[in-house]
């Protein structure tokens, strides 16, 4: 018995890196090649570990501990893009063009006589990337450290950071998926690590 509670924390600790450092390069592939089966095996593993966690309560040893709240915080920020912009895709259905800033192109509506294309377009919700892996970062160090009051904290600072350039549908619905989806993913990741660790 007494082996059993000295190999299970290592198993585990052993398991955990494999399954988060194989979803974090599966997720860095998915950013220059967009699959949504390899996000699909990413998200996967990541729910399969936290599953793992929350049925066997082993802490991981200390030594571990560092390395593996360092990957899981890695693949927080860096797994959230694709898997964000993924969801979006599926959400708008490719119907809203994206600018070169990050943002979304938004016309105005076309005078009579005009085409829709002869109108400017204006880019809004430009550095939407950065600000995710930003949002992600501060959710996922948050949870894992144990403040996950700081949720509320970045989403009203993110919300009142976008206010004027959520007029239009197009971006509150853009603005809204994002962010629901980048929560989801950080706040995942951000448990799993803080239920192995503690």
């Amino acid at each position: 018995m007494a082996d059993l509670a000295v190999l299970l924390p290592i198993a585990l600790s052993v398991l955990l890196l494999v399954a988060l450092s194989t979803a974090l390069i599966i997720t860095v592939v998915s950013t220059r090649r967009s699959s949504a089966v390899l996000l699909v095996i990413a998200a996967g593993l990541v729910v399969l570990s936290l599953l793992v966690v929350v049925i066997i309560p082993a802490n991981v040893p200390l030594l571990v501990g560092l390395p593996l709240a360092l990957l899981g915080t890695a693949l927080a920020v860096f797994g959230g893009s694709p898997l964000t912009r993924r969801v979006l895709e599926a959400a708008t259905h490719g119907r809203v063009p994206e600018g070169d800033n990050g943002g979304i192109l938004l016309r105005p509506a076309t005078p009579p006589g005009m085409r829709a294309e002869d109108t400017p377009a204006r880019e809004v919700l430009r550095g939407g990337t950065t600000i995710g892996y930003l949002e992600r970062l501060g959710i996922a160090v948050a949870i894992v450290a144990g403040f996950p009051e700081a949720i509320a904290v970045v989403v009203a600072v993110k919300g009142i950071g976008r206010f004027s350039e959520l007029a239009a549908a197009e971006a509150r619905e853009r603005f809204i998926i994002g962010t629901l989806a980048s929560l989801l993913w950080a706040c995942v990741v951000g448990a799993l690590v803080r239920l192995a660790i503690w």
